[in-house]
């Protein structure tokens, strides 16, 4: 592949105490790293997408935008199998998983990270830090509307919030259930579903913030030991389970501001 044509992934950067701060740019970026396809990383704002979300991908001047359909691009013209050495039922088996998860259990983190008023205070608020202050309060109460009225299109919004963890641990326990004693999901390697679970089990364990989700997933010393050792293999220089280290993303693209 020339240089002209390396592909740029688009995504949020690092952020509460993560890698990166979307699951589904974790997603793409570790199914990236899997495939051992060169690529540089950019910041970019959700609306500068063709979908209006994050992750997207620049290949050689071709948009490509959702963790899924960037996956599907990448097997396709990069010759890639994600799921290499699996039979045709346990492929159906891991997108039943990556379905539960992003589906279900996805949603769920994101009521943990938007609805606990105490984790919008001290993440997703900070996203406007660097706003002219007259405008911070506006722009987090547009925000948090949005996001509410997603998890209430999608139904978790709906329930009491007791009813929304108890869900979220039925999936933690399924998906235990289904990884066992073995190092990956679908068994001694790593396919495209373990892309997905890591991004939204870490996004879910990570110190920065507190939910009886987070405290959920911690009972399952299998999905705790799952998420350090990804963790370890594919952002080895991420010091992973520090909470002294909190990450925004700044406002300008490819600039981000920490603080200890």
């Amino acid at each position: 592949m020339s240089a002209k044509r390396q592909i740029i992934l688009f995504g949020g950067g690092p952020a509460f105490g993560l890698p990166e701060v979307s699951p589904y740019v974790t997603k793409s970026e570790v199914q990236l790293k899997m495939a051992g396809i060169p690529y540089v990383k950019e910041f970019a704002r959700p609306d500068r997408s063709p979908k209006g979300q994050l992750p997207f991908i620049d290949d050689g001047g071709v948009l490509v935008a959702d963790s899924t359909f960037i996956r599907q691009h990448l097997e396709r013209q990069y010759c890639v199998d994600l799921d290499e050495g699996l039979s045709t039922f346990e492929r159906a088996q891991a997108w039943a998983i990556e379905r539960m998860i992003e589906n279900h259990l996805g949603w769920v983190s994101a009521y943990a990270r938007f609805m606990v008023p105490e984790n919008f205070k001290r993440g997703p608020a900070q996203w406007f830090a660097f706003a002219p202050e007259a405008m911070r309060a506006k722009m987090q109460e547009e925000l948090l509307a949005a996001v509410t009225a997603n998890l209430r299109a999608v139904g978790i919004a709906r329930h009491s919030p007791h009813e929304v963890w108890s869900l979220g641990a039925r999936s933690l326990a399924a998906l235990s259930a289904m990884l066992g004693d073995k190092p990956y999901l679908m068994g001694e390697a790593e396919t495209g579903v373990d892309a997905t679970a890591f991004g939204v089990l870490a996004g879910i364990m990570t110190p920065f913030f507190d939910s009886p989700l987070r405290r959920a997933a911690e009972t399952h010393v299998n999905l705790v030991e799952y998420v350090d050792m990804m963790m370890a293999q594919y952002y080895p220089e991420h010091p992973w389970g520090r909470p002294s280290v909190h990450c925004f993303a700044a406002a300008a693209p490819a600039v981000f501001q920490c603080t200890a």
